[in-house]
């Protein structure tokens, strides 16, 4: 065989597994790239990929009163700010994840603060016993890495699920 035929070869190989793998990029959500962020909201929970909810939502959580589901947010001024910033800019209606736009036909106009109250959310559980979600692994519907061990990276695959005990 000849030289050109080896490289052309191993460079159709790498075009398909990339074809193969821009499919899948598209369904991830970008990871959470905002130590701010991070820091702030992810020593209580699962830092939520900004992707998850549209900027109305975000807006909603960190400035209104009682609208975070955990209850007021410790966060001084300008953190708030931040997180904010970073939560709008990234927002699900700038995502060009298949997540992000299938969550934004599920709520129309609407501006949840709950993740787990999507309907696009809620029916990819619908199957799942209540039962589950109380589990001591589990904790609750809002503990998504616990069941999505790639949540942290924004894949959200029913393939990449394993319910704890």
């Amino acid at each position: 065989m000849k030289q050109g035929s080896i490289i052309s070869i191993a460079l159709l190989t790498t075009l398909i597994a990339l074809a193969g793998s821009a499919g899948k990029e598209s369904e991830r959500l970008p990871s959470v790239a905002d130590d701010t962020y991070r820091k702030s909201c992810g020593v209580c929970h699962f830092a939520y990929q900004s992707g998850l909810l549209p900027s109305a939502s975000w807006v909603k959580i960190i400035d209104e009163p009682n609208a975070h589901p955990g209850g007021a947010l410790p966060l001084d001024e300008k953190t708030k700010a931040e997180v904010r910033s970073y939560l709008t800019r990234n927002s699900a209606e700038k995502s060009r994840s298949k997540i992000s736009r299938k969550i934004l036909d599920s709520i129309g106009s609407g501006s949840p603060v709950r993740i787990s109250e999507i309907p696009y959310i809620k029916s990819k559980h619908r199957e799942i016993n209540q039962e589950i979600f109380v589990r001591k692994g589990i904790g609750s519907r809002a503990n998504c890495i616990a069941c999505h061990k790639s949540a942290g990276i924004g894949v959200y695959d029913d393939d990449d699920v394993v319910i704890p005990g």
